[in-house]
């Protein structure tokens, strides 16, 4: 445990600079809101560098606003895994977004007085996204505060120091509440709040203060 706290304050400046940067980007224009989603969308069972890749080319080739499914599984093409399948996410959420009278404006939905009820709409009407991907959208915008990004890195530090006693393969919403809560207390009980730790704990397994 002491090992952690001490990584934690080896890395505490960049991690709290990092999460600053994540902190207005609610407020930002729909397409860097819709930019990141996307990139939370394509994140199940892929490395987010190479997710983040995806992105970046879709918006370089304007595709990830106005290219049809066919165009954007070939860039995904290598990057992410299920390209077919995310692609056609991509295309579905727009209509979460200024595009068009009929639209959503997502950003009227972003109510940083109730994430947790936001998370919920998230999982409920924008396929492609779990409690995983909605956790880590929001926390990505800065509304993800007291949230756990529950991925594969996140379990298998959580199990390493006996907050949980074994990773399943998926959960459920229950599932990934109750974990969530564990995470909760024992971040109270080293004195980390629960998204710098989650960002130590992805460093520690990759090497990197990503997102």
């Amino acid at each position: 445990m002491q090992s952690l706290i001490t990584e934690y304050n080896r890395k505490k400046s960049q991690i709290k600079k990092r999460l600053k940067e994540f902190s207005y980007l609610h407020q930002a224009k729909d397409e860097d809101i819709f930019s990141e989603l996307c990139f939370c969308i394509l994140t199940p069972q892929s490395k987010a560098f190479y997710c983040d890749k995806a992105i970046e080319e879709l918006r370089k080739a304007g595709l990830l606003f106005k290219g049809n499914i066919r165009e954007i599984k070939t860039k995904l093409k290598g990057l992410v895994r299920f390209h077919n399948n995310k692609a056609s996410y991509l295309v579905a959420a727009r209509r979460f977004f200024k595009n068009g009278k009929k639209a959503i404006d997502v950003k009227s939905r972003l109510d940083k007085n109730d994430t947790f009820k936001m998370r919920d709409w998230l999982v409920k009407n924008i396929k492609g996204l779990g409690y995983k991907e909605a956790s880590h959208f929001l926390r990505n915008i800065g509304l993800g505060k007291d949230m756990a990004v529950l991925d594969r890195h996140i379990l298998k530090n959580l199990k390493k120091y006996r907050v949980i006693n074994k990773i399943s393969p998926s959960l459920s919403k229950k599932d990934y509440i109750n974990i969530e809560s564990k995470m909760k207390n024992f971040a109270q009980r080293i004195n980390i709040p629960i998204e710098e730790l989650d960002l130590l704990f992805w460093s520690n397994q990759t090497g990197l203060i990503f997102k």
